[in-house]
């Protein structure tokens, strides 16, 4: 009887404390999806005189000319920094670009790349040292012609025109532009539920310098990223894909972004080559400033 009696008390505890860890997990859950909920509902829901937009995690290293589905009035300031081993010397690159919306879906971006290398001892017979240079007066512009909350899908077209510079060490010497760079592209981005998030950003670069056979490369980049729940954090992966004179070139560019303040986010990514000869790992950091932004007001 005493046996029996105490059997019934470990049930009986073991069975509660059960109970209140699945409890306890299913108020964490759902907590989860209100705030899940809140967020997007603050992002996504448009003022009567808006239009939809469907919230989508933005790639970091090739990133989008404003959001997609972007709403007037919208802007942002993007600072970027990165280090490259090119096995003979190190690529270092610099960024500062400008985006707005000047009416809904439709973005605007200014960038100015700078592009610096160093060496590293003596440099291998086979390899040339590219001049240091302002890379180009870098104008694009983004039309999300697609947003459908129901599938949580937008499609995008945008074009990139590249003016090039000379290098550093011939400004002053002759012109000042040395060519173009012509970079359709085409963007379609879905959500899975509330928390998963792919994209695809493809489309032809075509660099023209003057007096000289256009050159011209196909990029396909595809991302997979998860946001962190309630917040625009996320982790997730980007694929750089491009194919020139019938090679693939590819880096994967595992990344994070974490926001610092409501309108302001740091995003830190690392590039490993695949089948690039003369390229080792990189790192690359984004500061993301967007004046005005605020959640949950």
């Amino acid at each position: 009887m005493k046996k029996s009696l105490i059997s019934m008390c470990f049930v009986f505890i073991t069975s509660w404390t059960f109970g209140q860890v699945e409890t306890e997990l299913d108020s964490v859950k759902l907590e989860r999806i209100i705030l899940d909920s809140l967020f997007l509902s603050e992002i996504e829901d448009s003022k009567p005189t808006q239009k939809p937009k469907v919230l989508h995690a933005e790639p970091l290293y090739i990133d989008l000319i404003r959001d997609l589905g972007a709403r007037k009035g919208e802007k942002e300031w993007n600072v970027g920094l990165g280090m490259t081993d090119k096995r003979g010397f190190d690529k270092y690159e610099a960024l500062v670009e400008y985006e707005w919306a000047p009416i809904d879906r439709l973005g605007f971006e200014v960038e100015l790349p700078v592009t610096l290398y160093t060496m590293r001892g003596d440099l291998p017979s086979d390899l040339d040292r590219p001049a240091n240079r302002i890379e180009s007066l870098k104008l694009a512009t983004q039309w999300s012609f697609l947003v459908s909350e129901k599938a949580k899908t937008t499609l995008a077209l945008g074009y990139i025109h590249e003016f090039e510079f000379v290098d550093l060490n011939k400004l002053g010497q002759n012109e000042l532009f040395k060519g173009n760079i012509y970079n359709p592209f085409f963007i379609a981005a879905k959500r899975w539920g509330r928390n998963y998030h792919t994209l695809i950003y493809t489309g032809p670069r075509i660099e023209k310098e003057f007096d000289l056979r256009r050159n011209i490369t196909y990029e396909f980049h595809t991302n997979f990223h998860y946001m962190i729940t309630g917040t625009r954090n996320f982790v997730g992966l980007e694929v750089n894909k491009e194919v020139q004179n019938g090679k693939l070139e590819t880096v994967l560019r595992p990344q994070m972004r974490v926001g610092l303040a409501e309108n302001l986010m740091i995003g830190i990514v690392t590039g490993i080559p695949i089948n690039r000869d003369r390229e080792s790992l990189s790192s690359f950091l984004r500061i993301i400033y967007e004046p005005g932004f605020r959640t949950f007001h």
